[in-house]
């Protein structure tokens, strides 16, 4: 399941844009994502852009049990400006726990595993308690694999990449 990593690398900041929403566990396999991911990239079209890198989900704020704040986009050369419906942001830089697994599906397991290394190193994330559940500085997933190119999901790779929390 796990073809490169886990590792942990400085990143320098990386912008974007996407659309912000909120969705439960069992929404995000209804549509959401491939129908969010062709509105940024088709505003961005639009506005004589194009993404940089492949599509991305940035998790804001997680709460498994109820809802899951994120936003769905593309990397972009450079900064730009949204528009209200789509926004403009960077990922921040710093050091990333990060690895890159198979299989769309296994999230949850991919997740895990970087998690899981991260603790055993003693590394600790980027993150705090909000309102709605567990907020990060930059939790992110790229979907390495354009489905175009492959069909089959259970071949698709997929980078998860957590900021860690900045040494004091």
């Amino acid at each position: 399941m796990i073809v490169d990593g886990p590792k942990l690398e400085q990143r320098e900041a990386q912008p974007y844009v996407a659309i912000r929403t909120q969705v439960t566990m069992g929404e995000m396999g209804s549509g959401i994502i491939p129908q969010l991911h062709g509105e940024v990239v088709a505003w961005l079209l639009q506005h004589d852009a194009a993404p940089s890198g492949p599509p991305l989900i940035r998790y804001r704020v997680i709460d498994m049990m109820n809802k899951l704040d994120i936003e769905l986009g593309w990397p972009v050369a450079s900064a730009m400006s949204g528009d209200g419906r789509v926004l403009a942001d960077s990922l921040p830089a710093g050091r990333y726990a990060s690895l890159v697994y198979t299989d769309v599906r296994k999230g949850i397991e991919g997740n895990k595993a970087l998690i899981d290394w991260a603790r055993e190193k003693g590394l600790e994330w980027d993150h705090w308690e909000a309102p709605g559940g567990d907020a990060f500085g930059s939790r992110v997933e790229f979907f390495l694999t354009n489905p175009d190119d492959e069909p089959d999901m259970a071949k698709w790779e997929t980078e998860v990449a957590i900021r860690v929390a900045d040494e004091n």
